[in-house]
């Protein structure tokens, strides 16, 4: 019944444990890697491209903006992927998707080395990132519907990690690669193909998610899943009710049941990667317009501030509760703008320090889009919804990513700077008005229905 939250297959018996309360084991560890090794690529492909762009503004002629638009491209493509991936994996399963994906992405990344236009580099970069919206629903609901509650939090912030890990090494692999000639720009993009190709083997031989066998009645193979991977002492994920028929999952996200978390998970998620993106795609160019000597330093410093934040978001993501560290993290990097935004003639250390508390703190947040996002939603929707908040902070973000060097040059970087203020604190007023706390609740709880 909406409004309450039943216990369902979590309580455990004398004989048996929950599917939800097993023990960590060695299977989930290798879905953990697996799923990472995907994010890894996805931060990878990201980060490598604003690198990129840098050394082939000259080569290919690229304009203000086509570098909009080939920064954006890949967020874009994120949309759609995202977005159709959503209701395919919530009906047709999660595992076609997750075990072939990274083959496609191997080969388009290569592709990249032999472009001769922009136009050309364009369409690659739209491919990829629908490939990379595909992996970005799939991999967060494989790996959460594997992982015990207990260890949850833990587990998927992982995938956090990896994916500023991925990004933070493609601006170490844009370092050693910028001296290799005047290709270098190609070999970078190249490079993107390595991690996709490395994770494929691990992908092949993953199963269907037993919780989603359970719900699609498929309970004998979801039975047969649990007691290969798991033993005879782990109980089967019981199924929960179909959803009304005709009822497209699109209009069960928008129903009085749902639509609150759909908007709460729309809203975080977008007003939480607008500034990551924008400013962590163009950070050199924001520096210079500051004028900030030594760009490159800051942006290493704004690099490595991701990856420590993510990894700090690890170990602080299962001692909050998950309201405090979305509006914590929303009002802080808010504050750490507007001190940048309003304050002339700040040294540059100051300017790259509090840069670095925005990256850090961003960073240690979006832990809770691999955490927070799929416990916002039952297992038949999940796919969906996680599809749906990525589809829409992806609009934000292509967007965002496409207008900054348009608006730094056109009327400044202070305009910039103030416009993301404005983004974070509307992400920490919605998220204060209707977050709702989801630390160690049951999956199977969750598809009772959304408390009040």
């Amino acid at each position: 019944m909406p409004g309450r939250l039943l216990q369902g297959n979590c309580l455990p018996t004398q004989t048996t444990t929950a599917y939800d309360d097993m023990p960590l084991t060695r299977f989930h560890l290798q879905v953990a890697v697996a799923s990472t090794g995907g994010v890894f690529s996805d931060g990878f492909g990201l980060g490598i491209i604003g690198i990129a762009l840098t050394l082939a503004g000259t080569p290919l002629r690229l304009t203000p903006l086509w570098l909009g638009l080939l920064g954006g491209a890949s967020l874009a493509g994120l949309f759609l992927g995202a977005l159709l991936t959503g209701p395919a994996a919530d009906q047709y399963g999660r595992r076609p998707v997750f075990a072939y994906n990274m083959a496609l992405l191997t080969v388009l990344s290569a592709l990249q080395f032999a472009i001769g236009a922009p136009a050309q580099l364009l369409v690659l970069r739209l491919a990829i990132g629908f490939l990379l919206g595909t992996d970005y629903v799939v991999s967060k609901a494989l790996l959460t519907e594997f992982t015990p509650r207990r260890v949850r939090g833990r587990i998927l912030s992982v995938l956090s990690v990896a994916w500023a890990g991925g990004y933070t090494c493609a601006y170490f692999v844009g370092f050693l690669l910028a001296s290799t000639g005047p290709d270098a720009w190609r070999w970078m993009l190249l490079a993107s193909a390595v991690p996709c190709l490395a994770i494929l083997p691990l992908r092949l031989g993953m199963p269907e998610s037993p919780l989603w066998l359970a719900d699609h009645g498929h309970a004998a193979r979801a039975a047969m899943v649990v007691r290969a991977r798991f033993g005879a002492g782990v109980r089967p994920p019981e199924a929960v009710p179909a959803a009304p028929p005709g009822a497209g999952r699109w209009r069960q996200l928008a129903s009085p049941a749902w639509r609150r978390r759909t908007l709460v998970a729309c809203t975080f998620f977008t007003c939480q990667v607008i500034p990551y993106f924008a400013l962590g795609t163009f950070v050199s160019r924001v520096l210079d317009a500051l004028h900030v000597r030594g760009s490159y330093v800051g942006g290493l410093v704004y690099n490595v501030a991701l990856l420590v934040g993510a990894t700090l978001g690890l170990v602080v993501v299962d001692r909050l509760s998950r309201r405090t560290f979305l509006v914590g993290s929303f009002t802080v990097t808010a504050a750490a703008m507007l001190a940048l935004t309003v304050t002339a003639d700040l040294p540059g250390p100051a300017i790259i320090v509090l840069f670095a508390v925005v990256a850090g703190v961003l960073s240690a947040a979006s832990n809770l889009v691999y955490v927070y996002l799929p416990e916002l939603f039952p297992t038949d929707l999940r796919a969906s919804g996680i599809g749906l908040a990525i589809a829409a902070s992806r609009v934000g973000s292509a967007v965002s990513t496409f207008l900054l060097p348009l608006v730094v040059a056109g009327l400044g970087v202070r305009v910039a700077l103030g416009g993301c203020v404005a983004v974070l604190a509307c992400g920490a007023l919605v998220c204060h008005a209707w977050a709702p706390e989801t630390k160690s609740v049951c999956l199977a709880a969750t598809a009772q229905g959304a408390p009040a």
